[in-house]
């Protein structure tokens, strides 16, 4: 009797993970979002931003520090406050050293000023170029580079209108936040025991906001194809939240290395700088999941162009003759079996 063999194939079971996606959207969301950021490589791009970020902090000092010069200028009792403190507070001789600098800095401020600027403009262009690429990479956008001086007219405009959604934000916030103290204290409820409750949710609601609306326009309005508020809305929302979480976790990361000794010299920089990289990080992703929705991946899908069929012609070559260097070879070989022949006859 001929034992039979079951040649039918079983499809392996999915993972427990892979349930865990078809059961829950958000999920699935998350690691589709993940792979889009991988794949679309948003650390090389993180680390892009965050260098031109830190290239960025020089101007920045030089145009500080020429404002204070005019500070300076304009009201001489500072000035000579300032040196009292340093005649007093330091040694002697380091004192004389470091008035000539403050008074050599207060007389080139103009100069200091106009370079910072300068120096100023040229980086934050960089810094939203990369900023603009990347967050183009996340929509898998493939736009047609426009010419040089287009494109920095574009990325100045940009970076523009983004320090003005940050004023207007933040200004917001303020003005709402002293609304509201100013609405208690109207009506007699500043010394109640629950106002200050009120005004802490009420600053986390306006911050929320301000990081909701900075989010939704640099989801929607930086990458070189714009694309619409509705599909970045969900991920501006994520994006405030998350952005809270993290400057509470760099709070306490600031204050956990401070108290090393090394973190006393450079605790601030690394603090910045760790805080830099992981916010371009953060607005990257939030990006790849306003780019992953359903609704933005099936357009894609919809505009996609489908190539055209594959059209294989055969292609038959009939020689009626060897090459020219198979000719070559061969004529080079019967010369050589000539030469030897002769030889060979010629000996005794």
């Amino acid at each position: 009797m001929a034992a039979t063999v079951d040649m039918t194939k079983t499809d392996p079971q999915p993972s427990r993970f892979e349930r865990l996606r078809a059961r829950y959207r958000w999920l699935d969301h998350l690691v589709r979002a993940g792979v889009r950021y991988t794949e679309r490589h948003g650390d090389h791009y993180a680390a892009a931003i965050t260098f031109f970020s830190v290239l960025s902090l020089v101007p920045l000092l030089m145009i500080a520090f020429a404002a204070a010069g005019y500070v300076l200028f304009l009201r001489p009792e500072l000035l000579t406050e300032l040196q009292d403190g340093i005649a007093e507070n330091l040694p002697p001789a380091l004192g004389d050293l470091i008035n000539p600098i403050i008074v050599q800095a207060i007389d080139s401020r103009t100069a200091v000023g106009v370079l910072g600027l300068l120096i100023a403009l040229y980086t934050g262009v960089g810094w939203m170029s990369n900023l603009r690429e990347a967050l183009s990479e996340q929509w898998a956008q493939v736009p047609e580079p426009p010419a040089l001086p287009k494109r920095l007219l574009f990325d100045l405009l940009a970076l523009l209108g983004l320090g003005l959604a940050l004023v207007g934000s933040f200004a917001i916030t303020g003005l709402a936040s002293g609304f509201t103290r100013a609405v208690l204290a109207l009506v007699g409820l500043t010394e109640a025991g629950w106002a200050p409750t009120l005004l802490a949710i009420v600053g986390v609601v306006l911050g929320l906001t301000a990081n909701w609306l900075i989010f939704l326009w640099v989801i929607a309005r930086l990458p070189r194809e714009r694309a619409t508020f509705r599909s970045a809305a969900r991920a501006a929302l994520l994006g405030a939240v998350g952005f809270e979480i993290l400057k509470q976790v760099m709070t306490i990361y600031l204050a956990a290395i401070r108290d090393s000794p090394s973190g006393a010299v450079f605790g601030s920089f690394l603090g910045l700088l760790v805080f830099v990289f992981f916010a371009s990080r953060f607005v990257l992703f939030v990006t790849a999941f306003a780019a992953t929705a359903r609704g933005n991946e099936q357009e894609a899908l919809a505009l996609a162009p489908v190539p055209g069929p594959a059209v294989i012609r055969p292609e038959v070559t009939i020689r009626s003759g060897p090459t020219p260097t198979t000719a070559a070879g061969l004529l080079g070989a019967g010369a050589a079996t000539a030469l030897l022949t002769r030889r060979l006859l010629r000996r005794p």
